[in-house]
């Protein structure tokens, strides 16, 4: 299967303190490694056999001009204000080409390797959602903070990767619009499997595939959950101290 990778490189409104830290105009223009932070997952992507082109979607494509690959395969486009509001004009558009590979521009330690992985087990859904578990970002990285959904059988934090089938998707993403502002707080995501799941996930009382199952019948449309094996996946540089530990991998220091 090969799809379109969608890089999400906006920012939030407001000021972004991150990016101000180091003097550029957004996230996705943070140093890292030496080169422009969204330089990285673009890189993995277009080394990865599963994908053709790579849409970069921003707020202000002209704030990002000359700092991706030159590449026929690449193109800036402008996102909406919001993921939800992206990924919904992206439904909507006739030129759009499905399946569609979603990440974003602050996945600095994405590898072509992880691309395939998820790309590969994603087959066949119409939405899969890619997943670190507790254990292998402890053994990996046990120095970093996550936002953790604890269930049965263990915790589990994103992969700030998505496949998206077709345009069937739409429910669910106004459904995700409805917690989007609340994406960090595992109460809210878990309100969307409505109030028996949620209880019984609240308690540990269900397991990861039991979750993906009650949203499948929710939504109408098969999710599934895939595990990643490379823990680096679950990390996204959005705050100072993930920055100062990527850094550190990527000089062999942690």
């Amino acid at each position: 299967m090969s799809c379109t990778a969608i890089v999400l490189a906006g920012s939030r409104p407001g000021p972004d303190a991150f990016a101000e830290r180091f003097g550029v105009a957004t996230k996705a223009l943070i140093p890292l490694g030496g080169a422009p932070m969204i330089e990285r997952p673009v890189m993995a992507l277009l080394a990865s056999k599963k994908v053709g082109d790579v849409v970069v979607l921003t707020q202000d494509p002209q704030a990002l001009a000359g700092t991706v690959p030159d590449d026929p395969r690449i193109r800036l486009g402008e996102s909406g204000a919001t993921i939800a509001a992206t990924m919904l004009d992206l439904c909507a558009r006739a030129d759009t080409r499905w399946p569609l590979l979603v990440t974003t521009a602050d996945h600095a330690l994405l590898d072509p390797a992880t691309v395939d992985e998820f790309v590969h087990a994603a087959a066949g859904a119409d939405i899969a959602i890619g997943v670190i578990e507790h254990a292998t970002m402890m053994r990996r990285l046990p120095q970093t903070m996550r936002t953790w959904l604890w269930l049965k059988g263990g915790g589990y934090t994103g992969a700030n990767l998505f496949m998206l089938r077709s345009p069937a998707v739409r429910p669910a993403i106004e459904l995700w619009r409805s917690v989007e502002q609340d994406r960090k707080k595992a109460w809210r995501i878990l309100s969307l499997l409505g109030p028996v799941a949620s209880f019984g996930a609240l308690f540990r009382a269900i397991t990861l595939d039991q979750v993906m199952t009650r949203l499948s019948k929710r939504l109408g449309l098969a999710v599934r959950a895939v595990t990643l094996s490379n823990a680096l996946a679950g990390l996204d540089v959005d705050k100072p101290e993930d920055h100062a530990l990527a850094e550190a991998i990527l000089t062999g220091k942690a």
